[in-house]
């Protein structure tokens, strides 16, 4: 399957508004946001696991990294509720689920091949002072990519230059990007050089970023 597969361009989805599409497992959909590949696959996605289900054990050649959007999602290396921050590098495996059900935006694919840096964070416990009304914490930074968490006040704004490309998903709240307004589970992408210039809505909003990785994305290796 190819979506969204042209990182030369902006994409704006609002994925609430995506139909969930069943996966090979029980009990666990998908909102396809990007994919170069079939199963295994260069991956962008919100999967969405319903009470008790669980996804077979399986190894990340490729890492993969997570954020907990609402629920308590699980495997055997612990509870993992929402606000969570999760990086599986290459070579990792796990066997995912979740008791009470959760939802999570996943990437897959998307790592530095000899990246082995293997961790967990609350996302939010580790943000600075808030600065013209945006405070921010560092998730995760390499030669290849840097990861944030922002919490922004009402009208507050947030720019990014976007070298190496740039993704950005809305958390809660809002801000308006381009003329368009990005709620609650808005996914943007934009390629290199091409500035982030965001204000947030009156509400505020809490927003994850990544930088950098869109100039070394490629398929999957299968």
């Amino acid at each position: 399957m190819d979506l969204n597969t042209d990182f030369s361009k902006r994409v704006a989805l609002h994925s609430e508004q995506i139909e969930w599409v069943p996966s090979p497992m029980k009990g666990v959909d998908r909102r396809m946001l990007d994919r170069v590949g079939g199963e295994v696959a260069r991956a962008t996605t919100i999967v969405r696991y319903a009470a008790n289900s669980t996804f077979s054990a399986h190894t990340h050649t490729g890492g993969e990294e997570f954020i907990v959007l609402d629920g308590v999602f699980q495997d055997e290396h612990g509870d993992f509720p929402k606000g969570t921050y999760v990086r599986n590098p290459p070579t990792s495996s796990h066997t995912p689920g979740s008791k009470d059900g959760c939802t999570i935006f996943v990437k897959l694919w998307q790592f530095d091949m000899d990246d082995r840096t293997q961790f967990r964070k609350d996302m939010a416990a580790d943000l600075a002072a808030p600065v013209d009304g945006v405070a921010t914490a560092q998730l995760h930074s390499d030669a290849f990519e840097i990861v944030t968490f922002s919490q922004l006040d009402a009208d507050a704004s947030l720019e990014n230059p976007a070298k190496g490309g740039l993704e950005m998903l809305v958390i809660d709240g809002s801000v308006i990007e381009n003329g368009e307004t990005l709620g609650k589970g808005a996914w943007l992408r934009l390629p290199n050089g091409d500035a982030l210039k965001a204000v947030a809505g009156d509400q505020g909003a809490r927003v994850w970023v990544k930088t950098g990785h869109l100039a070394h994305a490629k398929p999957p290796a299968v």
